[in-house]
């Protein structure tokens, strides 16, 4: 089927280029449209108890976003400037806001700095604002304070809060997005050149990756239209899988054609051949990592269904035109490319390296094992958190509005949580209730909303200290406790707020986790059994990974927790990391390392089907793949490299996570571990129950490494060749 694939690639080369072009026309067309459409704003599923809250506020509140301006050098308590109060009057005075409160005017000594030299300005949106027409207002109101800064009323101006913050996430993401590939592609240019040795064959990964993530983006596009929201990060997983899957398969299919044409095929018999081997690889390795994307299905989360969408697009449309347009590409620039140089497979490198490997293999697995388990350590105190302003670059003011509200404004600075209650305002069960919840431990400030229908009591709680952190979590629980109680007096209570959804996010990831690795690992093992036959090998190779990731963790916690690198890395710790990173890292890196394993498995089973022999098809397998597999992690770290110079900090976490997990495992798990531990199994790697032998030998995919001639059929007697130059190379 692959070989037939690859001969009517070749045959209409000019045809699937030209249908490609169109696509690819296409896919720049859906970037401007689908930069508009998507959004920063988390709203979560209904079926956690914050996210309710939050679309109950958004239905019934007669204010939307609060805007929050700091003015740093003015005395509150004194009667403020001409300026000021001339500014105040402005900013009440535009179309669409609501309410502007000051500490002048309503004596709150909540909107006062604990030293009174700053006071804080609120200023309410109206409600149900289109995002553009809320856009418009927000820069309006900043404009306005603004004026502030040029006076000699206040020292300084800074103007945040959640429409600022949201608006900024956006912009930076898109910021962050055009400098990852800014600074991934020209250098993966530059290393595929060296590679390849020449600027044709360097340039067909890069046209693969191209092609995936713009494809991608228009998939990505119609989710918009039939999701209630699509992530403004989805962008960024996009690109960062579009370029590294992409370059990845390219890479692999571009040196397997080089190298059949370093046996003296013709274009042609080398595309077929390419293709009914190297692209069996690719669909397998994009099977495993689909696999793993359609495990961001499993919670129901807005946010990680449009991750889920963008990334399992970019994974099939990079394999699709891996499959379609590069044996396309290469059987017009084909006779162009320099073919490889072929060399005995035993004076290789990785073969060397691997007969060390397995004249020590119980040591290594015992000691590389155990080191990549302890790295793994830092990973047991990790503290996860919603992102919040402290995400943004240090020089976002948003940013440093919020950090100024939190150590100057006590009652202002964290994140309230959001009590809804059914009962009117005003009652005596209101009270008791206002009055119970102002008395808990913890509690920084207090405010009852007003504007609410009549039966529905919406109270904004100030924890002490920070918004997430554990007096927050603590009265988030103490209050659901009391709720609970409060039912049998009549009152239905739900919490939410940003320290609300932490909690119940945590709780979420904790009962689909195991639902979503079990589809993955289950889903992993029957793909690589159909591709082995094996038991053992899946099992095995899933092992693997597990050991690979949880170091990548440990080291994830390590930077960006604890601080560590932080220099290096230009960010400031929040003491934590994104709520939703481990989820998104292990499932996108779980898929990225079957990604090689892949690689090298075909190529091991590929020699141990013609020689039988274990131990020489582990030497060979490495050997013939350990400088694609080097050169595509190199590449991939790269273009995750390019996204971790980003100044997002989730976007940051997020590269630097992937690239940890892509290094270790394509060196210390692919060179040391996967060979040592396949010499101790021995034949016993290729093992399984004689039904599910027969299973295999009836429905498992695989293709015959034959090579063939331009008439289609099998050249014999090159492919005995080839078998006697396996041998010869030990």
């Amino acid at each position: 089927m692959f070989h037939k694939l690859g001969v009517a690639m070749y045959r209409r080369r000019w045809w699937v280029v030209g249908v490609w072009s169109v696509v690819l026309i296409a896919g720049v067309l859906a970037s401007g449209p689908l930069a508009d459409r998507v959004t920063a704003e988390f709203t979560g599923s209904d079926r956690i108890e914050s996210a309710r809250v939050l679309h109950r506020l958004q239905e019934t509140s007669p204010t939307g976003g609060d805007i929050a301006i700091v003015l740093d050098g003015t005395a509150v308590d004194q009667p403020p400037t001409e300026e000021v109060d001339r500014a105040l009057s402005d900013l009440a005075a535009v179309p669409g806001v609501v309410s502007v409160i000051d500490p002048w005017s309503t004596g709150s000594p909540d909107l006062a700095a604990t030293d009174q030299q700053a006071a804080l300005v609120v200023v309410s949106f109206i409600n149900g604002l289109e995002p553009e027409a809320e856009r418009a207002l927000t820069e309006s109101v900043s404009d306005l304070a603004g004026t502030l800064a040029a006076t000699n009323s206040v020292d300084e101006v800074l103007v945040g809060g959640e429409p600022i913050v949201l608006q900024e996430f956006e912009t930076q993401a898109e910021r962050d997005l055009v400098r990852g590939e800014t600074i991934a592609l020209p250098i993966a240019l530059v290393a595929m050149v060296f590679i390849f040795g020449g600027l044709r064959a360097a340039g067909m990964p890069l046209a693969i990756a191209g092609a995936g993530f713009l494809t991608a983006g228009i998939a990505l596009l119609a989710a918009t239209y039939l999701l209630d929201t699509v992530s403004v990060f989805a962008l960024n997983v996009v690109s960062m899988l579009g370029l590294g899957l992409g370059i990845d398969y390219g890479l692999l299919l571009v040196s397997r054609f080089r190298e059949e044409r370093g046996h003296d095929h013709s274009v042609a018999d080398a595309v077929a051949t390419t293709v009914s081997t190297a692209g069996v690889t690719v669909v397998f390795s994009a099977l495993t990592v689909a696999v793993a994307m359609s495990g961001m299905f499993v919670f129901g989360d807005p946010t990680m269904t449009s991750f889920g969408v963008g990334g399992l697009s970019a994974v099939l449309f990079s394999m699709v035109a891996a499959l379609t347009m590069l044996p396309a590409l290469l059987g017009i620039f084909g006779g162009r490319i320099k073919p490889a140089t072929i060399r005995p497979d035993g004076s290789g490198g990785f073969f060397r390296l691997s007969k060390v490997v397995q004249r020590f293999a119980l040591p290594i697995v015992v000691v590389v094992g155990g080191g990549l388990a302890l790295l793994a350590t830092p990973f047991l105190d990790a503290n996860l958190e919603n992102g919040d302003a402290r995400s943004l670059p240090r020089s976002s003011e948003a940013r440093a509005a919020a950090l100024t509200l939190s150590q100057r404004f006590p009652a202002r600075g964290a994140d309230p949580i959001v009590v809804v209650t059914e009962v009117e305002p005003g009652t005596a069960a209101a009270d008791r209730w206002v009055g119970e919840l102002s008395g808990l431990d913890g509690v920084a400030g207090l405010q009852v909303r007003d504007g609410f229908p009549a039966d529905m009591l919406v109270v904004d709680v100030v924890p002490e200290g920070e918004g997430q952190g554990d007096t927050a979590m603590q009265l988030v629980e103490t209050i659901r406790a009391r709720a609970a109680s409060a039912d049998g007096q009549g009152l239905a209570v739900e919490v939410g707020g940003t320290a609300a959804a932490t909690l119940d996010i945590r709780h979420m990831i904790a009962d689909r986790i195991p639902v979503a690795i079990g589809v993955v690992v289950l889903a992993t093992l029957v793909l690589l059994f159909l591709m082995t036959g094996s038991v053992i090998i899946p099992i095995k190779a899933v092992v693997m990974n597990v050991l690979s990731l949880g170091a990548s963790f440990g080291a994830l916690v390590w930077v960006f927790q604890d601080g560590n690198l932080s220099g290096l890395l230009g960010f400031d710790p929040v003491g934590s990391i994104d709520l939703w990173l481990p989820t998104i890292i292990f499932l996108f890196a779980f898929g990225l390392s079957m990604d090689y394993e892949v690689f090298l498995l075909g190529r091991i089973k590929e020699v141990h089907d013609r020689t039988g022999d274990n131990d020489l098809s582990v030497s060979t397998g490495l050997q013939r793949t350990g400088r694609i597999i080097t050169s595509a992690a190199l590449l991939i770290v790269v273009v995750f490299a390019g996204f971790a110079a980003g100044e997002t900090l989730t976007i940051k976490q997020l590269g630097v996570g992937l690239a940890l997990a892509v290094v270790v495992d394509a060196t210390i798990v692919r060179s040391l571990l996967v060979p040592a531990t396949m010499r101790l199994l021995g034949e016993w790697n290729w093992w399984a129950p004689k039904p599910l032998r027969r299973f295999h030998d009836r429905f498992g995919i695989s293709e015959p490494p034959a090579l063939h001639r331009g008439d289609g059929a099998p050249n014999g007697a090159k492919a005995d060749d080839d078998r006697a130059g396996v041998l010869a190379g030990v």
